[in-house]
């Protein structure tokens, strides 16, 4: 399993193909296939099958949704100057009943902000 980090809910930035340079929230992550879901971005036409949905009404035709792309031509928006970035982790040591515990935050690598 491939190790990236995109999150869902994650503001990203497209780097390649048709809607490069186009911005979008990320709807869904398949790590396994190594590909993301951006909204309103990759947009593609379906042709689905007409059928009747339980209180009878019409469904099918056409129907615009978002096609996944691969993660590497995404990149994750630095929240402060609108600009795409990598992301490290940080992490920090904090104390609590006499324990030591590590806390782990994704960084943006560009301005070192928190994500």
């Amino acid at each position: 399993m491939a190790k990236f980090g995109i999150k869902k809910g994650d503001t990203v930035q497209v780097l390649a193909g048709k809607d490069k340079g186009s911005t979008g929230k990320v709807i869904s992550v398949d790590r396994e296939k190594n590909r993301v879901v951006v909204e309103g971005v990759n947009r593609v036409t379906r042709h689905t099958k007409a059928g009747q949905t339980a209180r009878g009404s019409q469904t099918g035709g056409l129907v615009v949704q978002e096609s996944p792309i691969h993660v590497s031509n995404v990149a994750v928006v630095d929240p402060e100057d609108k600009k795409p970035t990598r992301t490290k982790t940080r992490v920090e040591t904090v104390e609590r009943d006499g324990r030591q515990k590590a806390t782990r935050t994704r960084v943006s690598v560009r301005s070192g902000k928190d994500l």
